[in-house]
């Protein structure tokens, strides 16, 4: 029986981009506003975050902006965050604090979805050893390296495991090299399967689109990711999100309501 209570998706800021990073070979010259999210689960063992947005102080401090983000790596430019959109903020405002977040789970350490584990440093975080490992190594541009250099609470993982019981790790690797992906089986509604950046894009799931980046370029890998995670739904009656889609965004419930 899932020991899931209530399930929140985060918004924790956006970033305006041309759409061949989020689909391998399609969208030159389209721009699109891609949401940046972390999802909160509360379950009866503790609460789980899977993900934690950028580090706010990158993009706030215009040093640090010009430092990580006004470059040839990126040249779409920084994120945008707002104040409310900080991830402490999103916690206030169900009452919590960050240090009543159990377990960070990452889904891959690029800098919009690991770069706020400076503000969960008490927290056990869990991350595929390979995508620690590649993460390190540096093996692409969208990986800064303070993000993860602290002293954090690894939990370092190899393969698919139950966090508790209704929330489950899914391997998805392609986009990065240990990619994570979690199934959410709620108490009363469909479960959710989070495809974090497996699929960038509902076209990613529905067209089986690789992401825009691959890892060594292994384009076939990431396709099989998808249809593995398009195969978990159909055989578990989840719904499949994708991570960076506004329209889809924009169908979940609003903020601060949640499903369950």
């Amino acid at each position: 029986m899932t020991q899931v209570r209530r399930f929140w998706p985060l918004l924790t800021g956006t970033h305006r981009y041309e759409k061949t990073l989020s689909t391998r070979g399609r969208g030159q010259g389209v721009y699109i506003q891609a949401p940046i999210l972390a999802y909160l689960i509360e379950t009866a063992n503790g609460r789980i975050l899977y993900d934690v947005g950028c580090d706010y102080s990158k993009i706030n401090d215009p040093e640090l902006k010009k430092q990580y983000y006004e470059n040839e790596a990126f040249p779409f430019g920084p994120p945008e965050m707002t104040e409310e959109q900080r991830l402490h903020n999103r916690l206030s405002h169900l009452g919590l604090q960050p240090v009543d977040i159990d377990v960070v789970f990452i889904g891959h350490l690029h800098f919009d979805h690991g770069g706020g584990l400076c503000d969960m440093q008490h927290a056990d975080v869990h991350v595929h050893e390979q995508e620690l490992a590649a993460a390190k190594g540096q093996a692409d541009d969208a990986y800064f390296q303070d993000d993860f250099s602290a002293n954090y609470h690894w939990r370092l993982k190899d393969s698919e495991y139950d966090l508790t019981p209704g929330v489950r790790a899914i391997e998805s690797p392609g986009h990065t090299a240990g990619h994570m992906s979690m199934l959410i089986e709620l108490p009363k509604g469909q479960p959710i399967i989070l495809a974090g950046d497996a699929a960038d894009l509902q076209e990613n799931i529905d067209d089986e689109v690789a992401p825009g980046l691959c890892w060594n370029d292994r384009e076939e890998l990431a396709l099989s990711s998808i249809r593995k995670l398009k195969q978990l739904a159909a055989e578990t009656g989840a719904e499949l999100w994708p991570n960076h889609d506004y329209d889809f965004y924009r169908r979940c419930l609003p903020f601060p309501e949640f499903y369950r």
